[in-house]
């Protein structure tokens, strides 16, 4: 596997970089955690995703904080600054995009819970440069007229945090901007069941993987 580090850059903050397997740079992916924190999983997700052949950006969004219970996520999240924390967010999609294989090209996020709140609102942000985004248990109501970004979305149908009036009106949002999109629900499945620990389902999780690979590929070609 590729070499990884810490990555540090006084605009962007701390985060975990990892490039393909060969050291070479490949097309960027920005990674958006949960309020679990940049745990060991999440790093290793980065490391799934650069064996896919991309330079993988996870910036850390809880300043090292990493809950342990949902209590502890949920008082990390409102103890954030929203301004600092979306800030990253935009400044680490630029500086990925410097260090990826094709400085003046799109970008894509994956985010997960409120990470993928977060891609939803980059992309629709960030026009010019998020290409595809991928989000897992996540909702926005967002004007998306601006997006280029297309679009693929993971939920479950016992989620108890995003409801389906949740999902229908993120993906209205998103049809209304004219955003390529697609949304898959997954049966029995609940909130972070991608992520082991919590919540986690294999079947559902593997089904969700193949997919996200599935559409890189097709919008955000490795190779």
């Amino acid at each position: 596997m590729a070499d990884d580090s810490p990555f540090t850059n006084r605009h962007a903050g701390d985060g975990f970089l990892v490039d393909p397997q060969g050291g070479s740079s490949g097309p960027g992916v920005l990674v958006l955690h949960s309020w679990w924190g940049l745990n060991d999983w999440v790093k290793d997700f980065c490391r799934r995703v650069a064996g896919e052949g991309y330079t993988v950006l996870a910036p850390d969004l809880l300043g090292g904080a990493q809950p342990a219970t949902q209590a502890e996520g949920e008082a990390a999240l409102a103890e954030a600054n929203a301004d600092e924390m979306s800030g990253l967010v935009m400044s680490s999609a630029h500086t990925l995009r410097a260090v990826s294989a094709d400085s003046s090209g799109p970008i894509a996020v994956i985010g997960f819970s409120m990470g993928a709140s977060l891609s939803l609102w980059l992309a629709a942000r960030l026009g010019s440069v998020v290409g595809t985004a991928v989000t897992f248990y996540g909702a926005q109501s967002l004007d998306f007229d601006d997006s280029n970004a297309h679009y693929q979305g993971h939920f479950g149908d016992e989620d108890h945090l995003v409801s389906t009036d949740d999902k229908v009106a993120t993906e209205s949002f998103l049809r209304l901007g004219g955003c390529d999109t697609e949304f898959h629900v997954y049966h029995g499945a609940k909130h972070w069941f991608f992520e082991e620990g919590t919540n986690y389902d294999m079947h559902a999780a593997d089904l969700a993987w193949t997919r996200t690979v599935q559409f890189l590929n097709q919008h955000h070609p490795s190779g």
